[in-house]
């Protein structure tokens, strides 16, 4: 993606940006300098049409969770105290849980529709493409086969991006990945349980040049750091003493490890976790890609239906998402080519 983008200057037929939303915005990088326009003419203006609509929809899921918790306590107290059933207890609390579900329901459907309010225009901004229901996606295989992500029996993918930049291309895609168990009782009745085996975020950047050896980058796992990052890898030292104390980090080739673990890289990936809400970060060099994982947060979700729809706030969050990302990229990028520079 060209760093080189228009002027955010109006044409004489257009008003200026809200100051508020520039001020919002005004610390995100140069290449997003245009959003503040975008949010202003675009956004905003599609949010507020179903602003109305939230109004209405949060009034009815404030009542019902009113309703909804006094019918399940109250019932539950009368069944156990003047009914003396434990039954009767349990009826109305799923009751009372159902109706503040219900009530719920148009708030619900109300996030997934401002999510494409949101989410459609910026990625198309950006030159990217956007699924929120993908399917299947192959290259969790990927993942699985360089470590950083365990194996499963049952998956559910959300939210998958894909895109080009500065000539890489990447993808981010959510996952929820469980693994069966089943157990059978003295009468030979079998019972099967589903665990969450992990649940978070996948990055995938894809560069025209192989790396020279496998790089794993982990959390700290205290004791288990002694079982190494597999076959052929020797624990590789960082730069910077404080993230020593983050990252357990293993190569097979320590020379290239030097030039991609730079602290501003490692630094990216520490406030990745940041972005994206989560933790227990794992990535790998591998072949002509890197992979990340990050358990845990929920991207490209609208925030909050209990305040305005229009709130500045929401895009905010998306595009730091997309500075993170960005930022790795040009890490790895920049440690790539003074590799090549110093090593050819």
């Amino acid at each position: 993606m060209s760093q080189d983008m228009p002027s955010t200057d109006p044409l004489p037929s257009q008003p200026p940006v809200d100051p508020d939303v520039v001020k919002a915005l005004g610390d995100l990088p140069e290449e997003f300098r245009e959003f503040p326009r975008l949010f202003q003419d675009e956004i905003r203006p599609a949010l507020l049409t179903r602003e109305a609509e939230r109004q209405v929809a949060v009034a009815k899921a404030r009542q019902a969770r009113y309703v909804g918790i006094a019918v399940a306590v109250i019932g539950a107290l009368a069944g156990v105290f003047l009914v003396r059933h434990p039954f009767a207890a349990i009826i109305a609390v799923v009751v009372g849980v159902g109706y503040l579900y219900w009530g719920g329901r148009d708030v619900r459907r109300l996030g997934k529709e401002a999510k494409d309010l949101i989410v459609l225009p910026v990625v198309r901004k950006l030159g990217l493409q956007f699924l929120a229901e993908p399917g299947s996606v192959d290259s969790i295989y990927k993942h699985h086969d360089v470590g950083i992500v365990p194996s499963w029996d049952r998956a559910n993918y959300e939210d998958r991006l894909t895109g080009r930049r500065k000539g890489v291309d990447f993808e981010l895609f959510e996952a929820h990945l469980e693994e069966r168990s089943t157990s059978t009782d003295s009468k030979g009745n079998t019972q099967t349980r589903w665990r969450t085996v992990f649940k978070g975020q996948c990055l995938r950047f894809e560069f025209s040049k192989r790396f020279y050896g496998r790089t794993l980058i982990t959390r700290d796992s205290g004791f288990f750091n002694r079982f190494g990052g597999g076959k052929g890898m020797s624990r590789a030292m960082l730069e910077d003493p404080v993230f020593e104390k983050i990252f357990e980090v293993y190569t097979t080739d320590q020379v290239e490890s030097r030039y991609l673990l730079t602290p501003d890289l490692m630094q990216n990936l520490v406030d990745l976790e940041k972005a994206f809400h989560g933790g227990r970060l794992k990535a790998c060099f591998d072949g002509g890609e890197m992979f990340i994982t990050l358990e845990g947060g929920n991207l490209f979700e609208p925030g909050s239906m209990f305040k305005p729809l229009d709130s500045v706030d929401r895009v905010r969050e998306l595009l730091t998402d997309f500075a993170a990302i960005f930022r790795i990229m040009d890490a790895v990028i920049i440690g790539r080519a003074r590799e090549g520079q110093e090593r050819d």
